[in-house]
Order: C-alpha cells, then structure tokens, then sequence
C-alpha cells in the first residue's frame, strides 16, 4: 500500500512544477499555514497545486517519510522537497527563490 501512495505522489510531483501537500484546498485552505502558502506563491503568479492530505493519514504518513520533514504544509518545486514558507522566505530575502521559480518555469 505504502508502494503505491508513494507512486502517486510521484506521479504528483512530476505533473506539478509547484505543489503543495497541505490542508484543505485552494478554495478552502483548513490551516493557516496551508493558506500561508498559498499567499507566498500567488505573489509570484506561477500555477501550483494544492493537494489535500488532511482527509488522507496514509499519504500524509507517506510524505512525511519521504521528506522527513514531520509538519504540512509541504512544498515541492520543479521536483525538488523545500519544506514550507520557513524555508522558502529565507530563500526569498537571499534572492534564490526567483531564479529557482523561473528555471522551472523556462522563463
């Protein structure tokens, strides 16, 4: 079973050059650092993902081994685990963000 989530969120990093496994959905964020998240990326104006893992422990469970990282939000960019906004503002303020966003991007 854990095989097969863990596919599925491969398969989910893969179609999304920004996602976000967080809490609820973009209509209807159900923490305030998924909707946080969310706020950070909408200033970029990149599409991104958000996937609800709130209604499923297995996944969540999943993610939190594949990424030892134990709190949602989790964020992947162009394939690549960053964490959350505790990471990506720091990015942000040392100008890394922007190259990386554009990079996945083509731009």
């Amino acid at each position: 079973m854990a095989d097969q989530i863990e596919e599925e969120i491969q398969r989910e990093i893969k179609a999304n050059r920004i996602l976000i496994y967080g809490k609820g959905t973009k209509a209807m964020p159900m923490c305030g650092f998924t909707r946080e998240t969310m706020q950070f990326f909408d200033k970029y104006g990149y599409p991104y993902e958000l996937i609800d893992v709130l209604q499923n422990p297995a996944k969540r469970e999943v993610l939190t081994k594949m990424t030892n990282w134990p709190t949602l939000p989790k964020v992947f960019i162009n394939g690549t685990f960053y964490g959350d906004t505790d990471v990506l503002e720091p990015m942000e303020k040392k100008g890394e963000l922007e190259p990386l966003l554009k990079k996945a991007f083509g731009k």
